[in-house]
């Protein structure tokens, strides 16, 4: 008897930065196991990029196991960058981007590459604060977050 194939699991996830730079927020959310997790957390100097990015890792880091995954997001440069193919570019030309620039957040991009090839993941991009529950939650956290006292460093940004 062949299983049918379990649907993947959906994350959605957002950033927030309170100026840019700033202090920044970013959250994730999806329901396992008929149990919803909520996850979110900050830096003191960031950039929203930077927060939408490490909203994605966070997220696929703390899957217990190899999965299906859809990660929706309103960031067209987290969702671009994957789906356009933009990342492999980078990588194939030495992390330069079309601009002839070195590319930005090479940290987290360098971080997320693993986890690409552990988990099978799709990105779906959704127009932020037009009421989507779970991106509108997910705005809510990564601002508190942001709001909170006691930020770590975002070791990997340069200001």
């Amino acid at each position: 008897m062949i299983e049918a194939a379990m649907a993947p699991l959906t994350i959605h996830t957002d950033g927030a930065c309170l100026g840019n730079p700033g202090p920044g927020g970013y959250a994730a959310i999806w329901e396992e196991g008929g149990e919803r997790r909520e996850l979110s957390g900050g830096r003191k100097l960031t950039t929203n990029n930077r927060m939408e990015l490490l909203a994605v890792i966070v997220a696929l880091e703390a899957l217990a196991g190899p999965m299906a995954v859809v990660v929706v997001t309103d960031s067209r440069y987290v969702h671009d960058a994957i789906e356009k193919r933009w990342l492999a570019g980078w990588q194939k030309r030495g992390w330069i981007n079309a601009e002839k620039k070195p590319v930005k957040n090479q940290d987290l991009w360098r971080r997320l590459i693993p986890l690409l090839s552990r988990h099978t993941v799709k990105f779906q991009w959704v127009r932020g604060h037009t009421g989507h529950p779970d991106n509108e939650r997910c705005d809510v956290l990564a601002k508190r977050a942001a709001n909170s006292r006691d930020l770590p460093a975002d070791e990997g940004y340069p200001g």
